[in-house]
């Protein structure tokens, strides 16, 4: 490539990066490292078919001002935890919300899979649930209690073990990445039949109403984190398949930080899940308003957090950069 070429390619970038160090902005720590990541492959590039060139200056000097800003000794604030949650994670998350979509299609598809099978073949919700909690479900439904199930056990500890529980599950959708987005994709799926089957086993009771009911007041949050802990396995695992310019090894451990960033940003939200199964669930017969308020209000937050809020928040401190 020609150097006018080269640098007509990624002037844009250059200049933007430039403006982002050159100011006291608020550009988290992992955007400004993809950048320097960036920059210095241009850096190289440059090294080998440009030496000597006034362009080869401009990156050396850009690279300099970008690895001071990186690694110079900074105090963190006694906040840095409500900062990650609150700044970095949405302003780094945007870039791969593309992935949480591919993350929820797989799910979306592997449910629906799951409910058309178990509809046509009710041998089926026993093969994905098992004999002892299909035999159990249907003892409590001529009791008249279909979700009795989520009754059972004390506050606390149902509390502690479905939290428990579910963050090993997001930690292995996102440990499954590690052999590429195939493995994240069979923890989905998998999830996915389970949960289609599940609604419609009541579904063919006549109960899909009351289940969901219940169901859904810790499912709401339970189920849309695990879509987003497989789209941080989908991160490692695309990025051992799609190295783009890095090499396979930079490009899986760029993959694995962010998608481990992902994950953790879900526990907090598994916390949340759990403390309602635990206190809330077993009261299945709270009016029907109140089930609703708390299913559509966890719903509204995940929507918000992970989808609405990062795009808002990039809009405004890209706006703070390129104004400035």
């Amino acid at each position: 490539m020609r150097e006018a070429a080269f640098v007509k390619q990624n002037k844009e970038k250059w200049i933007a990066f430039e403006k982002a160090i050159s100011i006291n902005s608020k550009i988290s720590p992992d955007l400004l490292a993809d950048h320097y990541i960036q920059l210095t492959n241009d850096l190289a590039y440059a090294q080998t078919y440009y030496p000597e060139s006034k362009t080869l200056l401009y990156l050396n000097s850009l690279a300099s001002q970008a690895h001071q800003k990186i690694y110079k000794n900074k105090k963190e604030t006694k906040n840095r935890i409500v900062s990650f949650w609150k700044y970095e994670f949405p302003l780094f998350f945007v870039q791969h919300q593309r992935l949480l979509f591919f993350s929820f299609l797989i799910f979306a598809v592997a449910t629906a899979i799951g409910a058309i099978s178990a509809v046509h073949d009710d041998s089926f919700v026993r093969l994905i649930l098992g004999d002892r909690y299909v035999n159990e479900t249907l003892n409590n439904i001529e009791k008249g209690d279909p979700t009795a199930i989520y009754k059972s056990g004390s506050e606390i500890g149902t509390f502690l073990g479905i939290t428990i529980n579910n963050i090993r599950v997001a930690f292995l959708a996102y440990a499954f990445g590690v052999i590429t987005s195939v493995g994240t994709g069979y923890i989905l799926f998998s999830n996915g039949v389970m949960l289609g089957a599940f609604f419609t086993f009541f579904y063919n009771r006549d109960l899909l109403f009351e289940a969901s009911k219940s169901v859904w007041l810790h499912g709401t949050i339970e189920i849309s984190v695990i879509v987003v802990a497989g789209c941080a396995g989908l991160v490692m695992g695309n990025s051992l398949l799609f190295p783009k310019t890095f090499s396979r090894k930079v490009s899986f451990l760029k993959g694995a930080k962010d998608g481990l960033k992902i994950v953790v940003s879900t526990i907090p939200f598994f916390i949340i899940a759990g403390f309602i199964e635990g206190f809330i669930t077993r009261y299945s017969n709270m009016p029907v308003w109140l089930a609703m308020t708390i299913i559509f209000s966890s719903l509204a937050l995940i929507i918000f957090y992970y989808v609405i809020y990062p795009n808002i928040l990039n809009k405004t401190h890209a706006k703070q950069i390129y104004t400035t």
